[in-house]
């Protein structure tokens, strides 16, 4: 099984073209579609988004990521490999967040002419290298013919929480469709920050008590709460109204979880 997740769209042809490589080097391979509406260049949301869908896929899926503003510059192609699976993209941070939920084993820089396409475009990389990759690996490729092992990734800044005297500082990963606030701080730390049921944030524009619940409905409609999202992720939500919007967050704010 192979995943995808770009920020490509399907107005043009570009998934279309990941996929037929794929199946014209690997016929029977099943191709599940993560998302394609990631925004834009927009490497900390297409991060979220991946490591958000791929621990529900079997064991040995192979997930292709690709949000790469660098795409032709001297930024690597990398193949990592998980104790569940195997992590395909260029070495941006997309990836990192996920594959370090399900344990690094390796990484490979991709490398091997022989598991590309024979012309390779400057500008398009996922149908030239990582598609023909996953492919490959699909049909059975061991991981070390791609090429050699490097020892670290880039480690982007929103995977890292700092934890200080009087809270932790974290920062807001994403904003979904329903205007929640979804933050790179986990349960853990919300749970040793919370008084009485109650949280303390700070966001650049203001700050904020609010109740910590356990679904959207435990508040009054417009009224602001705190969650562990789905994700495992520390969420501030407006109960049916849009929180984003009303406290003008954004990703890749600050956030400050306040003891």
């Amino acid at each position: 099984m192979i995943t995808l997740t770009t920020d490509f769209g399907l107005k043009d042809p570009y998934v279309a073209e990941m996929k037929a490589v794929i199946l014209s080097i690997c016929p029977n391979a099943v191709i599940v579609d993560i998302t394609h509406e990631v925004e834009k260049f927009n490497i900390r949301s297409g991060a979220f988004m991946l490591s958000s869908a791929v621990p529900y896929f079997p064991e040995n899926a192979i997930h292709v990521g690709v949000i790469d503003p660098g795409v032709g510059t001297r930024r690597r192609s990398v193949v990592i490999q998980t104790r569940r699976g195997f992590f395909i993209g260029p070495d941006n941070g997309l990836l990192v967040l996920a594959a370090e939920k399900q344990g690094i084993i390796c990484i490979r820089e991709l490398a091997n002419p022989r598991f590309m396409l024979p012309k390779i475009s400057y500008t398009f990389h996922a149908r030239d290298v990582f598609a023909p990759a996953a492919a490959h690996l699909t049909n059975g490729i061991k991981v070390e013919e791609f090429g050699p092992e490097i020892r670290k990734v880039v480690q982007p800044e929103f995977t890292k929480v700092i934890k200080r005297k009087d809270g932790w500082i974290g920062e807001i990963l994403h904003v979904d469709d329903f205007g929640n606030i979804v933050t790179n701080i986990n349960e853990e730390a919300v749970t040793q920050s919370c008084v009485k049921n109650f949280v303390s944030i700070e966001l650049p524009c203001c700050k904020l008590k609010l109740k910590l619940c356990r679904t959207y409905a435990e508040t009054k409609p417009q009224e602001p709460l705190i969650l562990i999202g789905s994700q495992g992720f520390l969420e501030i939500s407006l109960n049916q109204g849009n929180a984003a919007e009303t406290f003008k967050a954004k990703p890749g704010d600050k956030i400050k979880l306040l003891l």
